[in-house]
């Protein structure tokens, strides 16, 4: 039986959607905006729910509509919440990226798939070679209009920019 566990943000509520869509044997982390800071700590306890529940595969889900992920990107109405100001920089660091890449100006399904697949990078380099050979880490967004998650795009598309002097 395949079991993975979710990353996800509280405020859009997907652990019966998932449930219901995903019929495994489902874990969930969550945190604002899936702005997990893989600390020492995190990274531990991550490898322990890895081992003890034989989870093969992580998966970092967002919604398209994720309240953290709008403000960030317009009212910056929650970036004083303790925590969120670095993630705020960051959401806007993708949106200015996909637009360096001549994405439309404002595509916000680019913009997740830049987020989530910097949050795949970060997850993997933490865990090691050990546990990656063992576990799948993908990522969703979930189309709250359409009622499906999507796969984010390729992290080849989603290349990183790097400016040479």
């Amino acid at each position: 039986m395949q079991k993975c566990l979710y990353s996800l943000c509280p405020t859009d509520c997907l652990e019966t959607v998932i449930n219901n869509t995903f019929r495994n044997e489902n874990y969930f982390y969550t945190s604002l905006g899936n702005s997990v800071i893989f600390s020492n700590n995190t990274i531990t306890e991550i490898k322990i729910l890895i081992s003890k529940h034989r989870i093969n595969e992580v998966c970092f889900v967002l919604s398209n509509d994720n309240h953290f992920i709008l403000d960030a990107l317009k009212n910056n109405n929650f970036s004083n919440i303790r925590g969120l100001s670095t993630f705020y920089k960051e959401i806007k660091n993708k949106k200015k990226h996909s637009e360096s890449l001549r994405y439309d100006d404002y595509n916000h399904f680019s913009i997740l798939s830049f987020y989530l697949n910097s949050k795949i990078k970060e997850l993997k380099l933490e865990l090691g070679n050990s546990v990656n050979q063992q576990v799948k880490i993908t990522a969703k967004i979930y189309d709250r209009f359409q009622h499906k998650f999507e796969n984010v795009y390729s992290d080849l598309l989603c290349i990183e920019t790097y400016h040479l002097n």
